[in-house]
């Protein structure tokens, strides 16, 4: 299988070509917010949107001299028109151009990542209908508990992986948001009208209030909601690098014809891909750090958000759509060995029946205590003999576990050997599958 990296569209989003066009979006929806309400003349304003354009080398050259990005484009365009150049960002600040257009490519970036979330939640949904009722262990500490099934731990990450949806469509509301207030945040210059036609235009909201900037915990939350995303990501990979382990080899990432595991060791089939998704995170969630520090400004605005947002903003977005595309085609292509998570559910000699023994004595009368003392020591004479080597299963395939309970007399007393025998069922451990299936699927 080849795997699936992060779409072009999406680091195409933070190129120098697209932050401008941005920019040049965002003032010329101001323009036709300001002829709309009657301050320049339509004929300047069509003007400008038809022929306004910039040359990302001229600003280059023109911010070797100002120091000031926004000017140099500002600049720039003003060259490519007449005498109505004069109404180009008039009335604003740079932070109007700039902080709404970034609310354009972070809106249009998280609708990608947002895709991206629904393609990961079917190739999971796909893979939890086909192992609904593929049983396997449950592991707490690592340790053996009860009887499972792999559809339910997929249904686990489906579940997850839904809120983290509701979380970034929600996110989306609070990102999409513009602003043409002036230097101070004040519409001393411009009425409050402007930005409302300005953001219209655009797609986007107005901001109830704002300084000189869009305040920066919008972008925290965004940062926070990729950090959360993420992690849930990390918990799936994990998991899937402990069950390729060779002495659990329930499940492995597909290994195509021809790959190669180790330079050194021919027989490796390694978890690469989990193992990179792993580390993607840790990146993902450190970008959370700046962006929470980034709230904290100085006043009405400084700009130490700005440097750390030049990497965080266009890293986040781009290394989340690879991380997304990846697990999602680890998981589709997952190569599931069901004999494998059978043979390991009985690696204990039927101790993941425990609590089904110790559920019925309460039923008979007996203590909770008393009932957990029969229970236990006859498992605890299973890890014994497991110990020692001695096989899991008796001549008649039955658990070693079930040998020592139709042993005990004490138990014998309160439980007939049908009872006991009745306890040793997997169906009792899936008779609500389809349930819980239905809450989570719906």
């Amino acid at each position: 299988m080849v795997d699936r990296y992060s779409r072009p569209e999406m680091a195409e989003k933070w190129t120098y070509q697209a932050k401008y066009q941005a920019w040049l979006d965002v003032e010329k929806a101001v323009v036709k917010a300001w002829a709309k309400l009657g301050k320049i003349l339509q004929e300047d304003a069509d003007k400008i949107v038809k022929n306004a354009k910039f040359d990302i080398k001229r600003i280059d050259e023109i911010e070797a001299v100002t120091r000031h990005d926004l000017i140099a484009f500002t600049t720039s365009v003003a060259e490519s028109l007449g005498e109505e150049s004069r109404w180009f960002h008039y009335g604003m600040t740079s932070s109007d151009t700039i902080d709404t257009a970034v609310a354009l490519q972070m809106k249009d970036s998280l609708a990608l990542i947002i895709e991206d979330v629904k393609m990961l939640m079917e190739s999971i949904k796909k893979r939890a209908m086909e192992h609904k009722m593929t049983l396997m262990v449950g592991r707490s500490h690592g340790i053996h508990g009860e009887p499972i099934t792999f559809g339910l731990v997929l249904a686990v990450w489906y579940d997850e992986m839904a809120r983290n949806l509701e979380n970034l469509e929600q996110t989306m509301d609070v990102i999409a948001v513009g602003q043409v207030s002036g230097a101070m945040g004040n519409f001393a210059h411009a009425p409050l009208e402007l930005e409302e036609y300005t953001c219209e235009e655009l797609g986007l909201k107005p901001a109830p209030a704002s300084n000189q900037v869009i305040q920066r915990d919008r972008y925290a939350r965004l940062a926070t909601a990729l950090a959360l995303m993420a992690s849930s990501i990390e918990k799936f990979a994990v998991q899937v690098r402990h069950w390729q382990r060779t002495e659990v080899y329930e499940c492995e990432e597909y290994f195509a014809k021809g790959q190669k595991g180790s330079s050194a060791m021919p027989h490796k089939r390694n978890p690469i891909l989990t193992e990179n998704i792993t580390g993607l995170v840790r990146m993902i969630r450190a970008y959370a750090n700046p962006a929470m520090e980034n709230v904290a400004l100085w006043h009405e605005r400084d700009i130490s958000h700005s440097s750390t947002e030049r990497f965080w903003l266009p890293d986040a977005f781009v290394t989340s759509d690879f991380m997304l595309h990846r697990m999602s085609n680890v998981i589709a292509n997952l190569t599931v060995y069901p004999e494998n998570m059978m043979k390991n559910l009985n690696l204990t000699g039927g101790l993941v029946f425990s609590q089904r023994v110790l559920l019925e004595l309460p039923l008979q009368g007996v203590s909770r205590e008393d009932a957990y003392k029969i229970v236990q020591r006859n498992a605890m004479k299973v890890w014994e003999e497991i110990q020692q080597g001695r096989p899991t299963t008796n001549e008649k395939g039955e658990s070693l576990y079930l040998n020592h309970l139709l042993a005990d007399e004490e138990l014998r007393s309160k439980l007939s050997e049908e009872q006991i025998r009745e306890c040793f069922n997997y169906d009792y451990y899936t008779k609500n599958v389809d349930a819980i299936f239905k809450r989570v699927f719906k």
